[in-house]
């Protein structure tokens, strides 16, 4: 049985918000737009910002599982590492740890000893809340933000000090966002409505400047095609290997039929259903074994 192919169509250019696929990297190639944020959000302060690194792609090995970060940040003593999801994501716990170990590994790969690591950030931005009370009935914690730090379980006073912190936000929950500016920017996520505040409205008239560039519209357009073709593909191999494997299960439905009117070899059967001979010598024992 094969996985399931979730597709969702990309919007039109014009239909585009800050927070769709896209358009959140492109706004995000300001290193000041870059900052603000991060500083609002993780309530740190961001020194000089290295020019932000979009969809990243960290494999340090060939035979390791990549992964493609958002927007990677670096100043003289951080890494942060910027995701927003409009769409549900499983195993976001998982997802979290494998993009920290994968920072960390960049980081020693270039030299970098266990006391030389920088201070690291994940921080997922999501416009649903990715945490349930109850999984099954997708009943919602409903906070607006979830932050997650290794201490001891034994004395909460005592901190590993790994210097990692991931940051979760749930835009969804913006009403019950105390800090104004936080709140603003999630309501931003959530609605599309900039409001009153500055710093979504200069969001909101970036992406409209954004909309109006050709050169954006032109690789906006280039990555729908790609992406199109790729979901095509990967539907296509998905029916193919539907279909072999349906072949597959009528010919053991037949041989195990031909086997029990005991009229064939095996050598016979095994050609006439396109099976090798030790798989129908298996259906042979399983129908034995069904006997008993």
């Amino acid at each position: 049985m094969t996985d399931k192919i979730t597709i969702y169509d990309k919007k039109p250019v014009d239909k585009l918000t800050f927070a769709d696929d896209g358009m959140f990297q492109e706004v995000m190639r300001y290193p000041e737009i870059s900052a603000e944020l991060v500083e609002r959000l993780l309530h740190i302060k961001v020194g000089h910002v290295e020019y932000p690194e979009l969809e990243k792609a960290i494999k340090p090995f060939y035979t390791t599982k990549g992964v493609r970060l958002d927007v990677y940040l670096k100043d003289d003593d951080k890494i942060i590492d910027v995701e927003l999801q409009c769409y549900p994501q499983e195993a976001l716990g998982k997802r979290t740890r494998y993009y920290q170990s994968m920072i960390d590994m960049d980081s020693l790969m270039k030299g970098q000893d266990y006391p030389e690591l920088k201070e690291s950030y994940i921080l997922f931005i999501c416009k649903q809340d990715p945490f349930f009370i109850d999984e099954e009935k997708k009943i919602p914690y409903g906070l607006p933000c979830y932050t997650f730090q290794n201490v001891c379980k034994e004395n909460a006073r005592v901190n590993l000090n790994d210097k990692s912190l991931t940051v979760i936000y749930n835009a969804s929950a913006y009403e019950s966002e105390k800090d104004e500016k936080i709140k603003a920017f999630l309501h931003f996520i959530s609605t599309n409505e900039p409001g009153k505040d500055d710093f979504t409205n200069r969001l909101s008239k970036l992406v409209e400047k954004i909309k109006d560039n050709e050169k954006f519209r032109s690789d906006y357009a280039a990555m729908n095609l790609h992406d199109r073709d790729i979901q095509r593909a990967a539907r296509k191999e998905g029916m193919e290997e539907g279909l072999v494997q349906g072949a597959q299960q009528k010919a053991i439905e037949a041989a195990t039929n031909l086997l029990k009117m005991k009229l064939l070899t095996f050598e016979q059967i095994a050609e006439a259903q396109g099976l090798p001979v030790e798989k129908v010598i298996e259906l042979k024992t399983q129908i034995e074994a069904e006997k008993k």
